[in-house]
């Protein structure tokens, strides 16, 4: 009986202390950001359903064209299920190809990245859709927009 007991509580403890969709997309991002000592971004309900309302348009062909919205904005897909964490990922990834002396991508795009570190954005909204292809769509959206011409991210 006593073990019952324990695997119940286990289990319970277990779930509680997994990640909603955005405590993973805010703790991705935000863990980017503190290797540069930019201050956390904070989740926006009002930014999020503006990336779910696009999300949910872009289902239908998944194709990564970006919105035009007056948010900043990254985009993911794949042809298959895409985490999180690893759509996030891929935009941080893209680190090793910016240059901070030069304030510029050298050997590939890396706006993404700087995007994701913009010191002046400070709300975060995402969403992820199942597109009618079998793939994965992600946007994340962030207010204000970063990658202004001559100004550095942080």
């Amino acid at each position: 009986m006593s073990f019952i007991v324990f695997l119940t509580l286990a289990l319970s403890f277990h779930v509680s202390q997994a990640q909603t969709p955005q405590q993973q997309y805010l703790a991705a991002h935000n863990a980017a950001r503190a290797e540069v000592n930019v201050g956390a971004l904070v989740w926006d309900d009002n930014v999020a359903a503006y990336a779910a309302n696009y999300a949910n348009q872009r289902a239908g062909d998944c194709q990564l064209i970006h919105s035009g919205g007056r948010y900043g904005e990254n985009l993911a897909g794949s042809s298959g299920n895409l985490a999180i964490g690893r759509a996030v990922n891929l935009w941080v990834s893209e680190k090793t190809m910016y240059d901070y002396q030069s304030n510029s991508c050298q050997g590939g795009d890396c706006r993404h990245y700087t995007q994701v570190v913009w010191r002046n954005s400070i709300r975060l909204g995402c969403a992820s859709r199942t597109c009618n292809n079998g793939g994965t769509f992600v946007i994340c959206s962030y207010d204000p927009p970063g990658n202004w011409a001559r100004q550095r991210p942080y």
